[in-house]
């Protein structure tokens, strides 16, 4: 949108002495036409620009317009960039750009932030490339207070055509989620955004209806599954191991492997995660738990027999 060109500009000139209508329009993916149109308007705003010509000429604002810069600390600052930098890979090159230079904005001149010092990269290495459209449909709707229309896949495969009112985006680990009031259930749910395909933005627009935020902590069904079951691992787990239960759980057991004492669930999500450290990892108990890997394990082997 032009406003929130505008504002980007004026955000970016604001962060530096001055800058040629070239690089505005490379950053900002317009023609330097469009940026010296964007001058005339932000002139007559009222704010005070300043023109130069030559090799080192430019575009600027007049020192005195910008804005005292002591309200936030160099480490305020770095911290809200690396957060920003976090989800930047969710966001539009465009929309991120004009935010960054705000915060940007905020440190004095003299003060060097290297925000690119901690990188934060959200994607995967093979995901789902529609992810962002769909973030931004969202969005759409979460703005305007539209009404989605979506196929859904839970759990089971078992997929059910659904319409919400969405309410939030949550960002879990590495995993989007909707929280929405879903009109087929008539209540609250959460919604796993790659489970969601052809999405819809309605029409038909809702007021907005008590919104409280479901925990995403997983306490609603997993504290009552997890149970204990003991691992004999391959020393070249330990670091995995380490992440997903902690040091004071594992245990040495001669030079190359360890005893790990891990909280299960005994899902398909759970089974999953087990084969999957492959042959570098032993069940040792509970029995019912070994018997149902090598079942697993069996009719795995049974396919591509």
């Amino acid at each position: 949108m032009k406003i929130d060109r505008l504002i980007s500009i004026i955000m970016v000139l604001l962060n530096c002495e001055k800058m040629s209508a070239t690089k505005l329009a490379n950053r900002f993916e317009v023609s330097p036409r469009t940026i010296y149109r964007d001058i005339e308007v932000i002139e007559k705003a009222g704010i005070p620009i300043f023109t130069t010509t030559g090799s080192e000429g430019g575009i600027g604002i007049l020192p005195e317009f910008k804005i005292d810069k002591s309200l936030f600390t160099r480490s305020d600052i770095q911290t809200i960039l690396m957060g920003l930098s976090s989800v930047s890979t969710a966001l539009p090159l465009k929309e991120l750009t004009g935010t960054l230079e705000k915060v940007k904005n905020l440190l004095p001149e003299k003060q060097i932030i290297k925000a690119n010092q901690i990188a934060i990269d959200l994607t995967a290495w093979m995901g789902n490339k529609s992810l962002l459209l769909l973030i931004e449909q969202i969005k759409q709707s979460l703005k305007e207070s539209r009404l989605l229309q979506f196929s859904y896949c839970n759990n089971n495969g078992i997929i059910s055509n659904r319409q919400v009112e969405p309410y939030q985006l949550v960002l879990k680990e590495t995993h989007w989620y909707l929280q929405a009031y879903c009109l087929e259930k008539q209540d609250f749910r959460i919604f796993k955004l790659f489970r969601i395909s052809n999405l819809v933005i309605d029409t038909t627009s809702f007021i907005p209806r008590t919104f409280s935020p479901k925990p995403l902590d997983g306490g609603d069904w997993i504290n009552h599954k997890l149970i204990p079951i003991q691992l004999l691992v391959d020393a070249s787990l330990y670091e995995k191991m380490m992440e997903l239960c902690g040091e004071e759980q594992i245990k040495p057991l001669g030079k190359n492997a360890f005893l790990v004492d891990f909280m299960f669930v005994p899902d398909d999500y759970g089974y999953n995660i087990l084969l999957g450290f492959g042959p570098k990892c032993e069940c040792v108990g509970p029995i019912e738990i070994r018997a149902e890997l090598v079942n697993r394990i069996e009719a795995l082997a049974s396919r591509y027999r």
